[in-house]
């Protein structure tokens, strides 16, 4: 196959009597008459069965710093091929990608490229991964399994940037191949989720502790702060202390500064102070890993040994400093191992590199 498809066949779905056919990849469980789409556009009812419309078809590759996704502990330093398609399964007011996840135009899918394609790609770049952003891979996980299964046969990892809003027996399937993940948890109250997100909360928790205890995928967490909205003390306290008893202290929490967008310009731009608020209460709770985004504060973006408390990464933004660390991750001032993979130091940069794949 080396034209991306029309229609691609799909599994988690399953027939109504009433001719309707439910799709079963997420928790919107959209039932569809033939001809409809799902909420997330891209996934359609036809002729009494779920096909996927944007299987090898995506919005544009660029070459990203693995720290963009955000992940901090997945081998610092390296470049990463990103790309997405259209659509999401979640109705989020604030979207900062909204251009792209919320399109309803096929025509945003301009850029074509089939899994061996992408693989090449990124095995030409030079890049030790690839990642599924900019809107969910869950809603094109067909197409992203299939990525990820020729990028490991080049041995190229896999990264997917997800809301994980998705159901049981899909989640198995797509992390299985996912090598590294950054999960958006946007909130701690089911208000927020179902006010702001058109979802709910406790199925992204799910995928969380499937992740911890079921995986062995390195993932971490995102939580964009919105003013008034998810950035109370008590909200960080109870978030910050479930993800220390329920996932443990090594897993990387990122707060980040919201930024009017999309059908929310009425709140303002997050303040610093708050983003480094959230970043002491997690520490405090005793998460080991915190950091801050969307604003300059090398404190907070860098790297610290929860054994001796040195700084032992630095970084400038998206771009690394100094560096007390071992190839294989230990803190080279006592030796305490520092949670993630690492390799030996590589310093793409800052810079993003758009791309075209033939």
């Amino acid at each position: 196959m080396h034209q991306p498809p029309e229609f691609f066949k799909t599994d988690y779905w399953h027939r109504l009597e009433d001719g309707r056919v439910i799709c079963d990849v997420c928790p919107r469980h959209c039932r569809l008459r033939d001809g409809k789409r799902g909420a997330c556009f891209v996934r359609q009812a036809k002729d009494g069965e779920i096909v996927l419309t944007s299987y090898g078809r995506s919005s544009g590759f660029c070459i990203d710093p693995i720290e963009k996704k955000p992940l901090n502990h997945y081998y610092p330093g390296s470049s990463v091929l990103s790309f997405g398609t259209a659509g999401c399964n979640l109705g989020c007011k604030f979207c900062q990608n909204w251009s792209i996840s919320k399109s309803r135009q096929i025509d945003t899918l301009g850029s074509t490229a089939m899994p061996e394609q992408i693989a090449r790609a990124a095995q030409r770049y030079g890049c030790d991964s690839i990642a599924f952003t900019y809107n969910d891979p869950v809603i094109f996980m067909e197409y992203a399994v299939d990525c990820a299964q020729a990028c490991h046969e080049l041995g190229i990892h896999s990264v997917a940037v997800s809301a994980g809003y998705i159901c049981d027996q899909p989640r198995v399937a797509f992390y299985r191949d996912m090598d590294a993940a950054n999960i958006d948890l946007k909130a701690f109250t089911e208000r927020f989720y179902h006010k702001i997100c058109s979802g709910h909360l406790a199925p992204v928790l799910d995928t969380l502790l499937y992740l911890k205890h079921e995986t062995n995928v390195w993932f971490e967490i995102t939580t964009l702060l919105i003013p008034d909205e998810n950035d109370s003390s008590v909200e960080l306290e109870q978030l910050t202390r479930w993800v220390a008893d329920n996932l443990g202290p090594d897993v990387p929490i990122h707060f980040s500064a919201f930024h009017p967008d999309f059908k929310m310009l009425d709140k303002p731009r997050t303040p610093p102070e708050t983003v480094k608020r959230a970043r002491e209460i997690a520490l405090a709770n005793g998460i080991h890993y915190a950091y801050v985004g969307n604003i300059f504060d090398e404190a907070g973006d860098s790297t610290y040994c929860p054994g001796c408390h040195s700084k032992v990464l630095v970084r400038n933004w998206y771009e690394l400093g100094d560096c007390a660390l071992t190839d294989s991750g230990a803190c080279t001032y006592c030796g305490y191992q520092i949670a993630g993979h690492f390799a030996a130091p590589k310093q793409f940069g800052r810079h993003r590199i758009p791309v075209k794949i033939a």
